[in-house]
């Protein structure tokens, strides 16, 4: 099985709503996403003999997913009150709201996802909050 790896990076901020500790409270993190790619196979002849896939294809796609989030404040719906998400918007500040919890193992299934719907033969997707804790997710079939 042969496995490519890319990953970017991006900075931002969040808060788990309802979570008794410091991470209740607005922070930001410098995350690390990692996608890695499999195939068993290597393509034959062509440009791409040899290979996988394109590196650039793949390194392309995860920057432009991951650049989407830099610095921007991410939010659930619904954890905000109007008037508050409405002060921070008004005054010019990027706010992205997600529709989950905005931990990494939540990151690591979402970018996985998108991922695999953008075509590609995904084997895990992991998010680091910081350069020592992180989250993996990758499908596995139920034996």
């Amino acid at each position: 099985m042969y496995i490519l790896k890319a990953e970017h990076s991006f900075d931002s901020a969040h808060f788990l709503a309802g979570y008794e500790g410091k991470c209740g409270n607005i922070h930001g993190h410098r995350w690390k996403v990692q996608i890695e790619v499999q195939s068993a196979t290597l393509i034959e002849g062509g440009q791409l003999d040899g290979m996988v896939i394109d590196f650039g294809d793949l390194k392309k796609d995860v920057k432009e997913m991951v650049d989407h989030y830099d610095h921007a404040l991410i939010i659930q719906e619904g954890t905000m009150r109007y008037e508050t998400l409405n002060c921070i918007t008004s005054d010019g500040f990027k706010v992205i709201n997600v529709n989950f919890r905005p931990t990494a193992e939540n990151f690591a299934t979402f970018f996985f996802k998108i991922m695999k719907n953008k075509g590609y033969n995904i084997k895990r997707a992991t998010v680091y909050e910081t350069p020592t804790n992180g989250a993996i997710y990758e499908e596995s079939e139920v034996i």
